[in-house]
């Protein structure tokens, strides 16, 4: 066969059509496997660290606000590049929680999640 254009296109199509073959069968043997948990590629500030103790109060994670925190906003969705899910946390006061709404709905997927969870009040907040 002439090394011409049309030769060439035939050639790189018949590749594309065996590699897509391929990845299918790959993909068939695979359906039984159990699916990978999701990977946290990022955090924003406001989630509990290792040193924080749950008896430690928290503030509310609003710039300039010196309420205590009493709900978690978490938001999961699928990082830009589609690489990963990033599981955003933050720790507001009743306020700002009543504020909050899902500002990634751009990238949300399947397992896509918006809560708003009260945090477990503490013994000395419960007292006052």
């Amino acid at each position: 066969m002439a090394d011409t254009k049309e030769g060439r296109e035939n050639q790189a199509d018949r590749e594309e059509k065996r590699q897509r073959e391929r990845e299918m069968a790959e993909a068939r043997t695979r359906a039984d496997e159990v699916e990978p948990p999701v990977e946290i590629v990022g955090e924003t500030e406001g989630t509990q660290r290792e040193d924080d103790s749950p008896d430690t109060p928290r503030q509310c994670h609003r710039r300039g606000c010196d309420e205590p925190a009493t709900f978690e906003v978490l938001e999961r969705y699928q990082e830009e590049t589609g690489h990963g899910a990033v599981e955003a946390t933050a720790a507001l006061c009743q306020d700002h929680a009543d504020e909050e709404s899902p500002t990634n709905l751009d990238n949300a997927y399947e397992d896509y999640v918006f809560q708003v969870k009260p945090l477990v009040p503490t013994i000395e907040s419960a007292t006052k």
